[in-house]
């Protein structure tokens, strides 16, 4: 198996699905919490591109970017795998993860920071997002079926996280009604112990995403 850490932060939105995919395959970890505000020479060295968490490390090997991660993860141990064995669906769930990272976070982070009469306008993009996710939940326990797949670690980060920002953005974006099926994965999900294991104490993501939510309005019309 050979020895395995993770370098992540805890009120990462990312680095739990790392954990996550990890603990579904049975594989001991260290766990390694950086400090983004003074990024350490073991963060600086192991990923000196871009510089960010979470970082796998395997045998002294590292790979950076948690989808890129998730990847090597079931390639490397193939018991209860994550992504489907059909070429086709295995293509769908990389487009859709990518997907969820690239707009629906961008989309919920821009809902979240806007103001006045760009608000609404903001909620109305990242909710037209989330009906997408709601069409390939319709009808399933999990994204990829019966059993926590992909998809479901890379948007693991809803049923906790989107808490946090639609009450420090004062809007509502999962609402019940308007996505009935992503709303019950959802709650289901966040319930699972092995997902429950992971989760960061409320009062870290309190401060946080009231530090991310001042810093984001400083910064106008930019976004992470």
């Amino acid at each position: 198996m050979g020895d395995v850490k993770v370098i992540g932060v805890t009120t990462s939105l990312f680095c739990p699905r790392v954990e996550w995919a990890l603990k579904l395959k049975g594989v001991e970890y260290e766990y390694i919490e950086e400090v983004l505000s003074n990024k350490s020479p073991t963060l600086l060295k192991l990923n000196p591109v871009l510089k960010k968490v979470p970082v796998l490390v395997h045998d002294d090997k590292p790979i950076a970017e948690s989808l890129v991660i998730l990847e090597y993860i079931d390639e490397t141990w193939k018991d209860n795998p994550l992504l489907p064995q059909d070429p086709y669906e295995r293509a769908t769930a990389r487009f859709w993860a990518k997907f969820a990272d690239e707009k629906c976070v961008s989309g919920i982070w821009r809902a979240c920071k806007a103001e006045g009469e760009e608000k609404e306008k903001a909620i109305q993009c990242a909710q037209e997002s989330l009906a997408f996710l709601e069409k390939q939940i319709e009808g399933k326990k999990y994204f990829g079926g019966e059993e926590i797949g992909f998809m479901d670690l890379v948007v693991g980060w809803m049923p906790f996280w989107l808490d946090f920002m639609e009450e420090d953005g004062d809007m509502k974006l999962l609402d019940a009604q308007k996505f009935p099926s992503l709303h019950e994965w959802a709650q289901n999900f966040i319930q699972i112990p092995l997902i429950k294991e992971c989760l960061p104490p409320r009062e870290k993501l309190v401060n946080y995403f009231q530090v991310c939510l001042s810093y984001l309005r400083s910064l106008g019309n930019k976004h992470p």
